[in-house]
């Protein structure tokens, strides 16, 4: 299939087996602006990287990288016009004032994280509110992940952090700091061990449990000393969703400042084609003639899904996450990241805040 452009027409794409996967749109020979663009590796994001969807008016050099790679070129030397960014720096910088970007709603990883709390088996920590009193590691304050866990172990399970110690330091490696400027809240008491790992402390009994997006080495599937605090995380995630609509997003895509401010019309033209790459792997997913992903069942899974969460399980826009936003910005702003509660809409520019190329 040739590289086409997506000009914004709308179009009614797929999403069931027995339809084909959702065309690209042809555009003519326009002049264009070459950006380059990294992101880690998506099925959703495939088509995009691969130049068989383009955005209208840009062609894009794409890297695909593994995101802490990315996150740290892009926040420390903005070393491409376009990044996969931590949703959590990106509200972060964007609070203080200090972005260099801006945002699209395009959210290209999401993922529940009651699964990303580690304990130690012998430390008797069988609910959530028994952390209070404890001693938790966490990559950094500022992990996405971390705000999502400790927002939902504050307003789901009643545990008061401030009852916590929080020690920072990096998973399977010493040496991990925060990449941006927190403000503790009143009451938190949080130290840095550069010294050693979060692994290490959690196996010689330093601390008692783990909040990380990334496991520790130390966890082997519930075998060993370190287990998780919800085993069976699916089905706790899954009543979490029922009951709060909160579908957790971790990541966000961000354009250079100066690319945008020169070219505004550039957010909702990524915005779109991001949309319709999305949509083309929706509907791969669902087509039950040939097993697009290396599991038994998955376009039983994926329609599965789709009866929980909607025809489209990973919306973009604001207005479709805005319950999920709402909430990362509440959480955020409780856990000091922010000194004033930002609204989902405070998160990107007026270009994108309508709907985009829908599904």
């Amino acid at each position: 299939m040739s590289a086409t452009s997506v000009n914004g027409l709308s179009e009614t794409f797929a999403s069931a087996a027995n339809e084909r996967v959702p065309p690209v749109i042809e555009s003519g020979g326009e002049a264009r602006l070459h950006l380059t663009m990294a992101t880690t590796d998506y099925d959703h994001l495939r088509d995009l990287m691969h130049g068989v969807v383009r955005p209208a008016g840009i062609t894009l050099t794409a890297f695909t990288l593994e995101v802490e790679e990315i996150f740290y070129r892009f926040l420390k030397h903005l070393e491409w016009d376009i990044s996969e960014v931590s949703l959590a720096k990106f509200l972060a910088l964007s609070a203080q004032g200090q972005a260099p970007f801006v945002g699209i709603p395009v959210f290209p990883s999401r993922v529940f994280r009651h699964s990303a709390i580690y304990v130690r088996r012998d430390r008797n920590i069988a609910t959530a509110k028994a952390l209070e009193g404890k001693t938790v590691g966490i990559p950094e304050w500022a992990q996405t992940a971390g705000i999502f866990a400790r927002g939902l172990l504050a307003e789901t399970y009643g545990v008061d952090l401030a009852k916590i110690g929080w020690i920072q330091a990096g998973v399977d490696e010493p040496g991990r700091v925060e990449k941006v400027d927190i403000t503790l809240p009143k009451g938190i008491r949080y130290a840095q061990r550069p010294d050693k790992s979060l692994n290490a402390l959690l196996l010689d009994g330093d601390i008692d449990a783990v909040i990380s997006a990334r496991a520790p080495r130390g966890y082997a599937g519930g075998e060993g000393p370190i287990v998780r605090l919800f085993e069976a995380y699916r089905s706790v995630e899954a009543r979490y969703y029922e009951q709060t609509k909160i579908f957790p997003i971790m990541h966000v895509i961000a354009i250079r400042r100066a690319i945008y401010e020169r070219y505004p019309w550039v957010a909702k033209n990524l915005l779109n084609a991001f949309e319709l790459a999305k949509a083309r792997s929706l509907a791969r997913l669902a087509d039950i003639t040939v097993s697009r992903i290396a599991l038994p069942w998955g376009a039983a899974l994926a329609a599965e899904f789709s009866s929980v969460f909607g025809r489209d399980p990973y919306p973009y826009g604001i207005e479709a996450n805005r319950t999920t936003l709402a909430a990362f910005c509440r959480f955020a702003h409780a856990q000091g990241l922010s000194q004033h509660l930002l609204r989902p809409d405070d998160l990107f520019p007026p270009e994108v805040r309508g709907s985009g190329y829908r599904v």
